[in-house]
């Protein structure tokens, strides 16, 4: 395996995309590629990277069979493996508030022991939060810190263990050890894991099985699994997902509507956001999936509008008298980056007057991670006027559904979201031609993003010799698109996870608004380009912590995607 893995000179890296003309000054992008280029180009613009038998696969049912399946996800089955790999990862499926009471936050925690809220009901979670609460008492009790994770209890450890399990818990393997925590009753289990100091508790994780680290993850905080399963769904379903394009865009329109996890109540929204109000409207009208953001919690919170008072609002006043105040954020990013773009055409005046249309959308008990809610006591009333258009006065919540339609079909948001679509999938610097049908088809099908794709995957363009391989993968396509081509078996990938983050794309985590770029020239550093080929060869060796690979499973000498070594500058292509 070693031997298809080439550790290049950053510095050739470098030269090679150093090198490549501009793609919109190109005469390149009406010249087409071969046709086994173009399965290609398809696989690695619409999946996170071919695996070992997908070029034979795409041949067998026709390219443009396989790209009209891609674009209705809802027809094709889903990998079985993946369902497997996800279930012990409940927190995908929960609601913010449903988090909070699975997952406590100390606060939680805290209001429990004062008696304030009750116990969970569900067996396992009562005995696990009863532990939690005992520990903070006794800290609290003790002058320790009770938020912090349980020090170790050595006699408490020597009770539950007999002296030969003790001499191996601390001198024996990873898989020693966990053999003799999984001997334990389950219930034994927990006291043994939370008396255990922090060192040899995760020792055990790379070794454990999955709900074996769930447990371990447990005692160690329970708000570090929201972030963990957000991250190890997100790489899972871009290895092992068969409804790769889908899997792809949730990531780019994710990244389109940023939200920053490590934001306050976000911790626990983002989780929600993401399945509820980007996934399921990729592919359908914009206007649904703009509405869906605009109205999600996680969005209201991240960008303060939930805070947001018109200052002559019943509610405009604070205690002492002074205003409240009107918060832009939202306005300003709905105008700049969700929309119209940064010149789209919009005033200062345009944003202050959207802000006040958004004034009373807000969240429900959001020191309970609530639900989105439409307060009229803080709504500014009066008559406003964004890009042209008058909103009368007296309205309520209608005024910010009147912004979002005004948005929605502006002429300067079809241009700005074609060319951000074709900019992710076409090149960095896309033909104005290509943006200019796209837009079109926009406007004409009111923002149905699937025709707009398929505009796009039909055009010359997209299969063009500027277009092949033009573009450099980011941090998240290297790792995925890597573990994709040696067909890797993941037992967990919150390593993964993690070796993204140290080539410069944390998952979940860009602050800015404006998430991660569709631009690939941003990623093109000599640091990041030799951490890549650590990263490949690491891989190639079997020493990512999760992940096996086994060489004699995939290498197929027929196969176009064979002889591609993993740190090569082609592979950092796509």
């Amino acid at each position: 395996m070693r031997n298809r893995v080439v550790a290049l000179a950053a510095v050739l890296c470098l030269a090679v995309f150093a090198g490549k003309k501009p793609a919109a000054e190109s005469r390149q992008f009406l010249k087409q590629i071969p046709e086994d280029q173009k399965i290609l180009q398809a696989l690695n613009r619409l999946t996170f990277g071919p695996r070992p038998g997908d070029v034979q696969a795409v041949k067998a049912v026709g390219l443009k069979v396989w790209i009209d399946r891609q674009l209705h996800p809802e027809s094709i089955p889903q990998n079985p493996a993946l369902a497997d790999k996800l279930k012990t990862m409940d927190t995908l499926a929960m609601t913010g508030a449903e988090i909070v009471r699975s997952y406590p936050t100390p606060q939680v925690i805290q209001a429990i022991a004062r008696g304030q809220m009750p116990m969970p009901t569900d067996p396992d979670k009562k005995l696990l939060f009863g532990r939690m609460v005992e520990r903070y008492r006794n800290a609290q009790n003790a002058g320790g810190n009770p938020n912090g994770p349980p020090p170790p209890d050595a006699k408490k450890l020597a009770e539950i263990l007999t002296r030969e399990q003790l001499s191996t818990m601390r001198q024996g393997t990873p898989q020693q050890r966990v053999e003799i925590l999984l001997a334990l009753p389950k219930e034994t289990q927990d006291e043994a894991i939370a008396a255990m100091p922090g060192g040899m508790r995760q020792s055990m994780f790379n070794a454990a099985p999955a709900e074996l680290r769930r447990r371990i993850e447990m005692v160690n905080g329970p708000q570090q699994i929201i972030a963990r399963d957000l991250m190890e769904g997100k790489l899972l379903r871009a290895v092992y997902s068969d409804r790769q394009l889908e899997e792809v865009l949730t990531d780019f329109w994710f990244n389109h509507f940023n939200v920053f996890l490590d934001k306050g109540a976000d911790r626990y929204l983002v989780t929600e956001y993401e399945r509820e109000a980007i996934r399921p409207q990729v592919l359908g009208k914009f206007k649904d999936l703009l509405t869906a953001t605009a109205k999600s919690p996680a969005m209201l919170f991240y960008l303060d509008n939930w805070q947001s008072v018109g200052p002559n609002a019943p509610q405009g006043r604070g205690p002492g008298g002074g205003a409240r105040g009107l918060n832009e954020n939202y306005g300003r990013e709905l105008l700049e980056l969700h929309t119209l773009g940064v010149d789209g055409g919009y005033t200062q005046k345009d944003v202050t007057e959207a802000a006040r249309c958004f004034t009373g959308w807000t969240i429900f008990q959001p020191q309970r991670v609530g639900t989105f809610v439409f307060n009229a006591r803080a709504h500014d009333r009066g008559e406003k006027t964004v890009l042209g258009v008058t909103i009368p006065a007296g309205g309520g919540m209608e005024d910010g559904e009147k912004v979002l339609d005004i948005v929605a079909h502006h002429p300067a948001t079809a241009h700005f979201i074609s060319r951000k679509l074709a900019m992710r999938f076409v090149a960095d610097d896309p033909p104005e031609a290509l943006v200019g049908r796209m837009a079109a088809t926009f406007t004409k099908t009111d923002g149905d993003l699937r025709a707009v794709m398929k505009t796009m995957l039909e055009s010359k363009e997209f299969f063009s010799q500027a277009a092949y391989q033009s573009k450099m993968k980011s941090p998240l396509e290297v790792v995925a698109s890597a573990a994709r081509a040696v067909n890797a078996e993941i037992d967990f990938a919150f390593p993964l996870a993690n070796q993204v983050a140290q080539l410069g794309e944390p998952l979940y985590r860009k602050q800015e608004p404006t998430g991660y770029s569709n631009n690939s020239q941003e990623w093109l550093n000599s640091a990041g380009l030799m951490a890549r080929m650590n990263f490949a060869l690491q891989l190639a060796d079997n020493k990512v912590p999760g992940v096996k690979v086994d060489a004699s499973k995939f290498a197929r000498p027929d196969d176009p995607i064979a002889g591609i070594a993993l740190g090569s500058p082609e592979f950092q292509k796509r």
